[in-house]
Protein backbone atom coordinates (compact mmCIF):
# COMPACT_ATOMS: atom_id res chain seq x y z
CA UNK A 1 0.00 0.00 0.00
CA UNK A 2 2.76 2.24 0.24
CA UNK A 3 3.96 2.65 -2.83
CA UNK A 4 0.38 3.28 -3.90
CA UNK A 5 0.02 6.03 -0.68
CA UNK A 6 -0.41 9.02 -1.12
CA UNK A 7 -2.58 9.06 -4.51
CA UNK A 8 -5.63 12.36 -3.92
CA UNK A 9 -4.94 15.17 -0.86
CA UNK A 10 -3.86 14.15 2.83
CA UNK A 11 -6.28 16.22 5.36
CA UNK A 12 -4.24 17.55 8.26
CA UNK A 13 -6.98 18.47 10.77
CA UNK A 14 -5.73 21.53 13.82
CA UNK A 15 -8.22 21.10 16.45
CA UNK A 16 -7.38 24.69 17.26
CA UNK A 17 -7.71 28.04 15.78
CA UNK A 18 -5.35 29.21 13.14
CA UNK A 19 -2.21 31.28 14.65
CA UNK A 20 -1.13 28.88 17.63
CA UNK A 21 1.71 26.51 17.34
CA UNK A 22 -0.28 23.40 16.36
CA UNK A 23 -1.24 25.57 13.14
CA UNK A 24 1.92 27.03 12.21
CA UNK A 25 3.97 23.39 13.03
CA UNK A 26 1.35 22.00 10.11
CA UNK A 27 1.19 24.77 7.87
CA UNK A 28 5.51 24.96 7.94
CA UNK A 29 5.72 20.86 7.45
CA UNK A 30 2.50 20.59 5.36
CA UNK A 31 4.02 22.46 2.81
CA UNK A 32 7.31 20.50 2.73
CA UNK A 33 5.14 17.36 2.73
CA UNK A 34 3.19 18.42 -0.12
CA UNK A 35 6.35 18.46 -2.39
CA UNK A 36 7.93 15.41 -0.68
CA UNK A 37 4.38 13.33 -1.79
CA UNK A 38 2.87 15.04 -4.88
CA UNK A 39 0.05 15.50 -3.14
CA UNK A 40 -1.44 18.70 -1.40
CA UNK A 41 -1.73 18.41 2.53
CA UNK A 42 -4.84 20.39 3.49
CA UNK A 43 -4.46 22.13 6.51
CA UNK A 44 -7.92 22.37 8.23
CA UNK A 45 -8.79 24.32 11.62
CA UNK A 46 -11.50 22.39 13.69
CA UNK A 47 -11.02 24.23 16.58
CA UNK A 48 -13.37 23.82 19.94
CA UNK A 49 -13.60 22.43 23.65
CA UNK A 50 -10.10 22.27 24.10
CA UNK A 51 -9.09 20.36 20.83
CA UNK A 52 -11.41 17.59 21.69
CA UNK A 53 -13.95 18.54 18.65
CA UNK A 54 -11.19 18.25 16.09
CA UNK A 55 -9.78 15.06 17.16
CA UNK A 56 -13.62 13.43 17.41
CA UNK A 57 -13.59 13.81 13.67
CA UNK A 58 -10.36 12.38 13.51
CA UNK A 59 -11.09 9.11 15.94
CA UNK A 60 -14.36 8.83 13.15
CA UNK A 61 -12.39 8.99 9.84
CA UNK A 62 -10.98 6.49 7.89
CA UNK A 63 -7.72 4.80 9.02
CA UNK A 64 -6.39 4.76 5.00
CA UNK A 65 -3.76 7.74 5.53
CA UNK A 66 -5.41 10.42 4.60
CA UNK A 67 -6.87 12.04 7.75
CA UNK A 68 -4.40 12.98 10.17
CA UNK A 69 -4.21 14.98 12.45
CA UNK A 70 -1.92 17.61 14.92
CA UNK A 71 -1.62 16.33 18.53
CA UNK A 72 -0.90 19.41 21.38
CA UNK A 73 -0.05 19.25 24.27
CA UNK A 74 -3.73 20.17 25.49
CA UNK A 75 -4.59 17.09 24.24
CA UNK A 76 -2.61 15.02 27.28
CA UNK A 77 -4.81 17.14 29.87
CA UNK A 78 -7.93 16.80 27.95
CA UNK A 79 -8.99 13.41 29.04
CA UNK A 80 -8.82 14.75 32.62
CA UNK A 81 -10.74 18.44 32.21
CA UNK A 82 -13.06 17.55 29.26
CA UNK A 83 -15.66 15.05 29.11
CA UNK A 84 -14.68 13.12 25.64
CA UNK A 85 -16.19 10.39 23.75
CA UNK A 86 -12.27 8.93 22.66
CA UNK A 87 -9.27 7.30 24.20
CA UNK A 88 -6.62 9.39 22.83
CA UNK A 89 -4.39 6.35 22.84
CA UNK A 90 -6.49 3.53 21.79
CA UNK A 91 -8.46 5.53 19.40
CA UNK A 92 -6.01 6.86 17.59
CA UNK A 93 -2.25 5.90 16.59
CA UNK A 94 1.01 8.12 17.43
CA UNK A 95 3.27 8.57 14.49
CA UNK A 96 5.43 11.22 15.62
CA UNK A 97 6.67 13.92 17.37
CA UNK A 98 7.35 17.07 15.24
CA UNK A 99 8.07 20.15 17.95
CA UNK A 100 8.80 21.15 20.79
CA UNK A 101 8.84 24.80 22.07
CA UNK A 102 9.63 25.87 25.73
CA UNK A 103 7.83 28.38 27.68
CA UNK A 104 8.93 31.18 29.54
CA UNK A 105 8.47 32.88 32.83
CA UNK A 106 7.99 36.72 32.57
CA UNK A 107 7.19 39.34 34.78
CA UNK A 108 6.68 43.20 34.85
CA UNK A 109 9.93 44.50 35.24
CA UNK A 110 9.02 46.54 38.39
CA UNK A 111 7.81 43.70 40.44
CA UNK A 112 10.37 43.08 43.19
CA UNK A 113 11.35 39.68 42.47
CA UNK A 114 13.99 39.78 39.65
CA UNK A 115 15.18 36.06 39.29
CA UNK A 116 12.86 32.43 39.98
CA UNK A 117 14.45 32.14 43.19
CA UNK A 118 13.23 35.53 44.65
CA UNK A 119 10.06 35.05 43.01
CA UNK A 120 9.40 31.87 44.84
CA UNK A 121 10.72 33.76 48.49
CA UNK A 122 8.44 35.88 47.51
CA UNK A 123 5.69 33.83 47.42
CA UNK A 124 5.81 31.92 50.53
CA UNK A 125 6.81 35.12 52.37
CA UNK A 126 3.69 36.90 50.63
CA UNK A 127 1.08 34.18 50.01
CA UNK A 128 -1.25 35.07 47.24
CA UNK A 129 0.20 38.38 46.76
CA UNK A 130 1.60 37.78 43.23
CA UNK A 131 -1.13 38.20 40.40
CA UNK A 132 -0.07 35.49 37.90
CA UNK A 133 -1.53 35.71 34.61
CA UNK A 134 -3.67 32.63 32.41
CA UNK A 135 -5.22 32.41 29.36
CA UNK A 136 -8.00 29.51 28.67
CA UNK A 137 -8.37 27.07 32.05
CA UNK A 138 -6.85 24.08 29.95
CA UNK A 139 -4.15 25.84 28.46
CA UNK A 140 -0.54 24.99 28.26
CA UNK A 141 0.39 28.07 30.41
CA UNK A 142 -1.90 27.53 33.15
CA UNK A 143 -1.03 23.63 33.02
CA UNK A 144 2.49 24.93 33.43
CA UNK A 145 1.62 27.86 36.71
CA UNK A 146 -0.79 24.60 38.29
CA UNK A 147 2.90 22.31 38.07
CA UNK A 148 5.10 25.32 39.39
CA UNK A 149 2.68 25.32 42.14
CA UNK A 150 2.44 22.18 42.64
CA UNK A 151 6.04 21.60 42.44
CA UNK A 152 7.45 24.21 44.80
CA UNK A 153 3.80 24.85 47.34
CA UNK A 154 3.58 28.47 46.53
CA UNK A 155 0.17 30.08 46.48
CA UNK A 156 -0.29 32.72 43.63
CA UNK A 157 -3.96 34.68 42.45
CA UNK A 158 -4.33 33.19 38.75
CA UNK A 159 -6.00 35.92 37.34
CA UNK A 160 -7.90 34.71 34.00
CA UNK A 161 -7.70 36.29 30.79
CA UNK A 162 -9.82 35.63 27.52
CA UNK A 163 -7.17 36.52 25.39
CA UNK A 164 -3.39 37.05 24.71
CA UNK A 165 -3.37 40.39 23.88
CA UNK A 166 -5.01 42.06 26.87
CA UNK A 167 -3.27 39.79 29.26
CA UNK A 168 0.25 40.99 27.57
CA UNK A 169 -1.33 44.70 27.63
CA UNK A 170 -2.07 44.56 31.35
CA UNK A 171 1.49 42.36 32.27
CA UNK A 172 3.21 45.34 30.53
CA UNK A 173 1.31 48.17 32.43
CA UNK A 174 2.13 46.30 35.81
CA UNK A 175 -2.04 45.80 36.55
CA UNK A 176 -0.44 42.14 37.01
CA UNK A 177 2.75 40.74 38.32
CA UNK A 178 4.17 37.48 36.23
CA UNK A 179 2.73 34.42 33.35
CA UNK A 180 4.23 32.08 31.22
CA UNK A 181 3.75 32.50 27.94
CA UNK A 182 5.51 31.01 24.41
CA UNK A 183 8.96 32.67 23.26
CA UNK A 184 6.89 34.45 20.16
CA UNK A 185 4.54 35.71 22.37
CA UNK A 186 7.48 38.03 25.10
CA UNK A 187 10.53 37.97 22.84
CA UNK A 188 9.39 41.50 21.28
CA UNK A 189 8.42 42.95 24.57
CA UNK A 190 11.76 41.22 26.60
CA UNK A 191 14.14 42.47 23.80
CA UNK A 192 12.22 46.10 24.40
CA UNK A 193 12.50 45.77 28.51
CA UNK A 194 8.83 46.00 28.65
CA UNK A 195 9.05 42.60 30.31
CA UNK A 196 11.77 40.28 32.47
CA UNK A 197 12.55 36.78 31.70
CA UNK A 198 13.02 34.89 35.03
CA UNK A 199 13.85 31.24 33.53
CA UNK A 200 12.78 28.79 31.24
CA UNK A 201 10.54 25.89 31.51
CA UNK A 202 12.04 23.19 29.71
CA UNK A 203 14.26 20.69 31.52
CA UNK A 204 17.62 22.51 30.11
CA UNK A 205 18.59 25.73 29.04
CA UNK A 206 17.01 26.32 25.74
CA UNK A 207 19.03 27.32 22.42
CA UNK A 208 16.04 29.71 21.61
CA UNK A 209 16.64 31.78 25.06
CA UNK A 210 20.54 31.90 24.98
CA UNK A 211 21.63 32.59 28.36
CA UNK A 212 18.26 32.17 30.65
CA UNK A 213 18.03 29.81 33.11
CA UNK A 214 16.05 26.73 33.45
CA UNK A 215 13.16 26.53 36.20
CA UNK A 216 14.99 22.87 37.40
CA UNK A 217 17.98 24.53 38.20
CA UNK A 218 16.28 26.15 40.87
CA UNK A 219 13.27 23.40 41.02
CA UNK A 220 15.09 20.03 40.52
CA UNK A 221 13.29 17.55 38.27
CA UNK A 222 11.34 20.56 36.46
CA UNK A 223 10.70 20.61 33.01
CA UNK A 224 7.77 20.57 30.60
CA UNK A 225 7.36 21.85 27.06
CA UNK A 226 4.79 22.60 24.34
CA UNK A 227 4.87 20.42 22.01
CA UNK A 228 3.22 19.14 18.69
CA UNK A 229 3.04 15.79 16.62
CA UNK A 230 1.47 14.16 13.98
CA UNK A 231 -1.45 11.05 14.97
CA UNK A 232 -3.91 9.43 12.96
CA UNK A 233 -7.09 7.38 13.48
CA UNK A 234 -6.34 3.63 15.31
CA UNK A 235 -5.96 1.07 12.73
CA UNK A 236 -3.78 2.79 9.88
CA UNK A 237 -1.76 0.29 7.95
CA UNK A 238 1.70 -0.04 10.02
CA UNK A 239 3.25 0.73 6.66
CA UNK A 240 1.85 3.82 6.04
CA UNK A 241 2.54 5.06 9.27
CA UNK A 242 6.08 4.11 9.30
CA UNK A 243 6.20 6.22 5.56
CA UNK A 244 4.64 9.28 6.98
CA UNK A 245 7.13 8.84 10.35
CA UNK A 246 10.26 8.41 7.85
CA UNK A 247 9.08 11.84 5.59
CA UNK A 248 8.68 13.50 8.85
CA UNK A 249 12.25 12.82 9.87
CA UNK A 250 13.48 13.77 6.63
CA UNK A 251 11.59 17.39 6.73
CA UNK A 252 12.98 18.16 10.24
CA UNK A 253 16.39 17.40 9.15
CA UNK A 254 16.26 19.99 6.55
CA UNK A 255 17.78 23.32 6.79
CA UNK A 256 14.66 24.81 5.59
CA UNK A 257 12.59 23.50 7.95
CA UNK A 258 15.02 23.98 10.71
CA UNK A 259 15.08 27.96 10.37
CA UNK A 260 11.29 28.39 9.98
CA UNK A 261 10.91 26.39 12.95
CA UNK A 262 13.71 28.49 14.92
CA UNK A 263 12.24 31.50 13.62
CA UNK A 264 8.42 30.54 15.10
CA UNK A 265 10.21 30.26 18.30
CA UNK A 266 10.35 26.37 18.07
CA UNK A 267 12.20 23.43 18.31
CA UNK A 268 12.45 20.20 15.44
CA UNK A 269 11.64 17.30 17.87
CA UNK A 270 12.14 13.66 16.08
CA UNK A 271 10.18 10.50 17.84
CA UNK A 272 9.14 7.33 16.01
CA UNK A 273 5.96 6.11 17.01
CA UNK A 274 6.69 3.92 19.65
CA UNK A 275 8.52 7.08 21.51
CA UNK A 276 6.09 9.13 20.88
CA UNK A 277 3.38 6.94 22.48
CA UNK A 278 5.67 6.79 25.55
CA UNK A 279 6.01 10.49 25.27
CA UNK A 280 1.86 11.13 25.44
CA UNK A 281 1.98 8.77 28.45
CA UNK A 282 4.06 10.06 30.65
CA UNK A 283 2.39 13.36 29.37
CA UNK A 284 -0.75 12.16 30.43
CA UNK A 285 0.85 10.93 33.78
CA UNK A 286 1.62 14.09 35.57
CA UNK A 287 -1.15 16.26 33.84
CA UNK A 288 -3.49 14.21 35.48
CA UNK A 289 -1.62 14.06 38.73
CA UNK A 290 -1.29 18.38 38.52
CA UNK A 291 -5.19 18.59 37.77
CA UNK A 292 -6.15 16.73 40.80
CA UNK A 293 -3.78 18.09 43.12
CA UNK A 294 -4.46 21.11 42.23
CA UNK A 295 -8.18 21.04 41.88
CA UNK A 296 -7.60 22.38 38.28
CA UNK A 297 -11.54 22.76 36.57
CA UNK A 298 -12.48 24.30 33.34
CA UNK A 299 -14.55 27.41 35.62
Amino acid sequence: MSQTWPNKPVKLIVPFPPGGMADVVSRILGQHLSETWGQQVVVENRAGAGGTIGTSAVVKAAPDGYTLMAAFDTHAAAPYLYKINYDLLQDLTPISMVARSPMLLVANPNFPAKTLPSLLQYAKDKPSAINFVTVGPGSPARLMLELLKNSTGINVTVVPYKGGGPAMVDLISGQVDAMIASVPTVAPHVKSGRLRVLAVTSEKRSSLVPGVPAMSETIPGFGTEAWVGIMGPAKMPPEVVAQINTDVAKALNSAEIKNKFIENGLEPSYANPEEFERWIRREMARWSKVIREQNVTLD
